[in-house]
């Protein structure tokens, strides 16, 4: 063993052993490694996705590493909520692999996130966190123990939690990516080529300290947003995603929830208020119709107008005032994907080549 803690699965004996952690999330986890290897078995995706459905019906998927706003966008008040974050897409829609949530509780508040709020109440599991001994108040901006305090609850405490936890096949297949180099789009419409590309990827940026105590952003790419979990070659969950999207028709979106006018420390997060107006735009289908160009090096198709976003910011490079700053900062992160991506090109999916020509095409072209 490398480390004193341990997360040991297997297959054979369906036996799963937890050494040196008393996390919760090693149970939701170690399963949902299980169900990465039995699923595609099936013909079934399974997906490190939250999962939400309108009163139409109309189903989205979001996928996003920590920090992207995965959980915080797919609980909406005006949706219903099929999971958070784990899905499986069979032939007949959508269905959540849990019974329940594990929601990050750090700096949470009643303002900003109120259905996970007061989804905390007897029932619910808080870990990691701490309280006043005697009130049992607790106080959720203290990261003593550790940044990553979680609350466990059941579906059920969401108030608009579809029950049972199933729906049609997806519309709407939105890849999040808290981009804290400030470069990608606010919003962007995929084709099926850049939908895998981005999948595969499975990018957002994390602000690292380093050791000069200077913070900047760091690049961190978890195959298929799930990279700890999946048991297969990426492109196996690749292709299955890109065939049931072609199959049911759905569109992917890569929405940006990190900065905007600069890369961290000189430009400002993108308000959360704006990308939830992102979103709704997607899940009603306005933004289908809305016009589009196409950015240079990473040719995403971003649209010129969204109702009630500022249009300045949807082009990135008009909120930057150091225009070569966001050149450089672009070219370095297409190299960043380039060469982060050079790990999966040696896999040859279906018959000839033709698949993986498409989807590195697909990536940042310079």
């Amino acid at each position: 063993m490398t480390s004193s803690t341990s997360i040991d699965l297997n297959l054979a004996r369906r036996e799963m052993v937890i050494l040196g952690t008393q996390y919760a999330g090693e149970m939701k986890k170690g399963l949902f490694s299980v169900m990465h290897y039995l699923m595609p078995k099936r013909r079934i995706l399974s997906l490190h996705s939250g999962c939400n459905m309108g009163k139409d019906g109309d189903v989205a998927l979001f996928f996003g590493l920590s920090g992207t706003g995965k959980t915080t966008l797919s609980t909406d008040p005006n949706r219903y909520l099929i999971g958070d974050d784990e899905h499986c897409w069979t032939e007949t829609g959508v269905s959540n692999i849990e019974g329940g949530c594990y929601a990050k509780c750090i700096d949470l508040s009643r303002e900003k996130e109120p259905e996970i709020w007061n989804a905390i109440k007897f029932g619910t599991v808080l870990e990691n966190v701490v309280f006043e001994e005697h009130t049992r108040e607790v106080d959720y901006a203290d990261k003593s123990v550790t940044e990553n305090t979680r609350a466990s609850y059941p579906i059920e405490y969401i108030p608009n939690a579809k029950i049972p936890c199933v729906g049609p096949h997806p519309k709407n297949v939105i890849l999040l990516a808290c981009d804290a180099f400030g470069v990608l789009p606010p919003v962007s419409k995929l084709n099926l080529a850049q939908t895998m590309y981005h999948f595969i990827s499975g990018y957002t940026a994390l602000v690292a300290g380093t050791e000069e105590g200077v913070k900047e952003p760091r690049a961190t790419f978890s195959a298929c947003f799930g990279a700890a979990f999946i048991m297969m070659h990426p492109t196996k969950y690749a292709a299955m995603l890109a065939e049931k999207m072609q199959k049911h028709g759905a569109t992917g979106w890569l929405v940006n929830t990190g900065w905007s006018g600069g890369s961290y420390g000189s430009g400002s997060r993108i308000k959360l208020a704006y990308t939830r107006k992102i979103i709704d735009a997607i899940h009603s289908g306005s933004l289908l119709k809305a016009e589009y160009k196409k950015t240079k090096v990473f040719g995403l198709e971003i649209p010129t107008e969204v109702e009630g976003v500022p249009s300045e910011i949807l082009d990135p490079v008009n909120t930057w005032s150091n225009k070569l700053g966001y050149e450089d900062t672009l070219m370095k992160l297409a190299g960043l994907f380039k060469n982060n991506f050079e790990t999966f090109t040696d896999h040859k999916i279906g018959k000839g080549n033709e698949l993986t020509e498409e989807i590195l095409a697909a990536g940042p072209n310079f």
